[in-house]
Formats: structure tokens, sequence, C-alpha cells
């Protein structure tokens, strides 16, 4: 079940709120350091983590899923934000570079849904960046955080989901090593908790931030020596029959038991 959307805009707005934002928006910026001429599309609430890119990328636009709601962003420039439905995004195929999925695939009734509709709207060769709460983290745990509602994922759950939607995962890491809470010596000291928690114990992050790639299907060609439409060709062809029809000849046993077959 989907998080209001105003509750979330209030939640990146607090200290905590801010604070991971520059946390995960620097693992996305490690990913994608530059977006110049990319078209760039968020699925879920992914506005506080687009915002490095309003600058140099082609087009940002923020599908907010209707039963999330919608609010205009961003707020210093024209509205880009579009209120959508899970499995049904208002755009045309391949109409996007890039994608960013926050909020979403753990709040979803349908995540394969969802995942889909993306690799639509992707042109091929598209990326797509995942953020989910992390099974083994604490912040699955905590409802200090908007990633402690909905579901959480084990790097092997949502590497076969991205699979099965046809997505091949490029990378994968863990963001959030800090405990969650509002303590405020915790807060000052969160990138040293970050430094150390992946040195020690990098399984354990609080979130799962994966890079995937549309994958599209080359057709194979077929060999014409090797046509599998030849099986259907007769055994056996009549008098008058159209002259397109050629039998296929057989030697040994198989054209005896072709010939009294044809009796």
């Amino acid at each position: 079940m989907y998080l209001d959307v105003a509750d979330l805009r209030t939640f990146y707005e607090l200290p905590m709120g801010q604070l991971l934002r520059g946390l995960i928006g620097q693992h996305i910026r490690n990913f994608w350091p530059d977006l110049e001429k990319q078209r760039l599309i968020g699925i879920g609430y992914a506005g506080p983590f687009m915002r490095p890119y309003l600058g140099n990328a082609e087009r940002c636009i923020a599908a907010m899923p209707a039963q999330q709601g919608a609010v205009p962003w961003p707020r210093e420039a024209d509205t880009a934000s579009s209120l959508v439905l899970d499995g049904c995004l208002p755009f045309s195929d391949a109409a996007f570079d890039r994608a960013m999925m926050v909020h979403v695939l753990d709040h979803s009734k349908d995540a394969a849904e969802v995942l889909r509709e993306a690799w639509r709207v992707l042109a091929p060769g598209g990326r797509v960046i995942v953020i989910v709460p992390n099974r083994r983290g604490l912040w699955a745990r905590s409802e200090l955080s908007p990633f402690g509602y909905g579901r959480p994922y084990s790097r092997s759950q949502l590497k076969e989901l991205m699979q099965t939607c046809q997505f091949e995962v490029l990378r994968d890491e863990e963001a959030l090593f800090m405990p969650p809470t509002r303590a405020g010596y915790i807060l000052r000291s969160a990138t040293t908790w970050e430094a150390i928690g992946r040195k020690l114990w990098p399984a354990f992050g609080g979130l799962l931030i994966m890079e995937a790639e549309k994958k599209v299907f080359r057709p194979v060609p077929i060999d014409g020596k090797k046509n599998p439409l030849r099986v259907l060709r007769p055994v056996f062809v009549p008098d008058g029959a159209p002259a397109g029809l050629k039998p296929i000849r057989r030697s040994g046993a198989d054209a005896v038991r072709v010939m009294r077959t044809s009796r």
C-alpha cells in the first residue's frame, strides 16, 4: 500500500529526510554522474533524487502513482509531474533514456507490472535505477522513514524480478549503514557510519540500489537449408495438385513405408 504523497514530501523536508536524500543521492550520482541530453523519468516519489539532473538532462518527468497522489514538482520551475496508474504510464514506447524508481516497487500491488511498464517507455539500451528497502537491514524494520513501510527485498529477489521483466542487472550496492534514529550525534556522524558499515557489515545496509539495462531480444534468422516448414510438405502429391507442392524424396525403409501408406 502506498504512503500519502504529503507524508513523503514532509519527510524529505525534515533533517533526517534531507540527510537520507544526500546519502542516497551520492550513490545515484556515482552510477549516473551526468545525464546531459538524456530523457529521465522518475516513477513513484523520485523527485528528491532527480533534482541534481534538472540542469543538464533534456527532460525530467516525475510520474506519481494515483494511489499515492501527486504534488507539483519541481517547485522552482514549471511543473513536470504527472498522476499515473501503476500499469499504464501515459507515455509512448521508448520515450525515455533513463528511469528512476523510488517508493514504488515496495508499495505496489504488482511490482512486475510496474517494471514491465517502465521497460516499455525506456528506449532500447535504456537504464533504470531501483531503490528498495533491504530485507536484512534495520531500516526495513523501523517506521522512522518511508522505507519502513511496504515490502523489503533481498538482493536475489530483486535481481530475479528485474530479470523476469527483461532487464539485465549491471551492478548493485547497499546504502544507509547508520542505525535508524533521530539522535543528533548519530545524524551528525552519518558519513562515518556509512564508511565503517560498508567495510564491516556490507550486506546489512538499509537499502538496495540496483542499476539495470533494458534487454531487447534479437530475432534469430532461419537457415533456408533447415526450413522448419519442410516437415509440412506432402510425401505424396496426387495428379492435378498445385505445381508448388513438391514431395520429399526418401529412401530405404522410409520410402517403403510411404509407398505402403499411399496405396
